[in-house]
């Protein structure tokens, strides 16, 4: 990483962990004016998550927790990290292909058109009576580009 995106990364790291101790003492503050019975239940909530990701940290390696992440796509979940479907690699080579067909295509449409347009210029030599002469003259180059009258 250079230097600016380096520092921009800290600053953002910073500022996560700011408002990370910013709510938790907001809740700390708050769980004091809860009743007996629901801070036990919390307690016990907070005990179970904390054995669940100590198993999940032992179970898988670390860069698996970052690959865990889940969003909402309008009617599922899909998971990152996940190996894409068959339609999905075929959905996302398709383009590419598609693109190098079109040049593909651009291309030998270029190459006809410049072989019609030398063997234009051919039968143009070959039908016409000229002296050899006229080959070697600098202006005969100038006189077949020159459109036909």
């Amino acid at each position: 990483m250079n230097g600016p995106t380096r520092s921009r990364r800290v600053d953002h790291d910073a500022l996560q962990a700011r408002f990370a101790l910013r709510v938790a003492s907001r809740l700390s503050e708050q769980s004091e004016k809860l009743p007996h019975d629901l801070s036990e239940r919390l307690r016990v909530a907070r005990e179970q998550a904390v054995a669940r990701a100590r198993q999940l940290r032992l179970t898988q390696p670390a860069t698996a927790t970052a690959t865990a992440t889940a969003f909402q796509v309008s009617q599922g979940s899909v998971a990152l990290g996940q190996p894409p479907s068959g339609w999905l690699r075929l959905a996302s080579v398709l383009p590419l292909m598609l693109l190098v067909l079109g040049l593909v295509m651009i291309q030998h449409l270029h190459d006809q058109a410049e072989i019609h347009a030398a063997a234009e210029v051919d039968a143009a030599l070959l039908a016409d009576d000229l002296p050899p002469e006229a080959y070697g003259d600098p202006g005969f180059v100038i006189f077949l580009k020159q459109p036909e009258q």
